[in-house]
């Protein structure tokens, strides 16, 4: 399995982003994907996630009414829509998917390269 995430880039605050995340490799039905995002000094932190089976999403607080993930069955890919970014949103985000939704927020066992968002204010 492979993830490829895109998208990052140099933005202001109040603008939007947007980052996608293409799957390949065995096919998968039950399988949670979704982002992590990480500064330097800092632990990884859950961002949002979905399940690919019934498009249930998960968010963390901090994104949340910001911050939509999506799925294209038909690309095997996902998108995270950020919408009026913060400073604190600079990150470098990762891809990353996993069997459940708890096993996926402790311990993925897949994960793309990350990606820079950086949001200037």
């Amino acid at each position: 399995v492979q993830l490829q995430a895109s998208g990052g880039g140099l933005v202001q605050a109040g603008d939007s982003l947007r980052l996608s995340c293409a799957r390949a490799g065995r096919p998968f039905s039950s399988v949670i994907m979704g982002w992590f995002r990480q500064v330097p000094g800092k632990e990884r932190e859950f961002v949002a996630a979905i399940s690919w089976r019934y498009s249930n999403t998960y968010y963390a607080d901090s994104v949340k009414g910001r911050f939509t993930i999506s799925r294209d069955n038909s690309k095997n890919t996902i998108f995270l829509e950020m919408a009026n970014l913060k400073p604190e949103d600079t990150a470098v985000y990762y891809c990353a998917s996993g069997p459940t939704l708890l096993e996926f927020q402790s311990k993925p066992n897949y994960w793309g390269q990350g990606t820079q968002v950086t949001v200037s204010s």
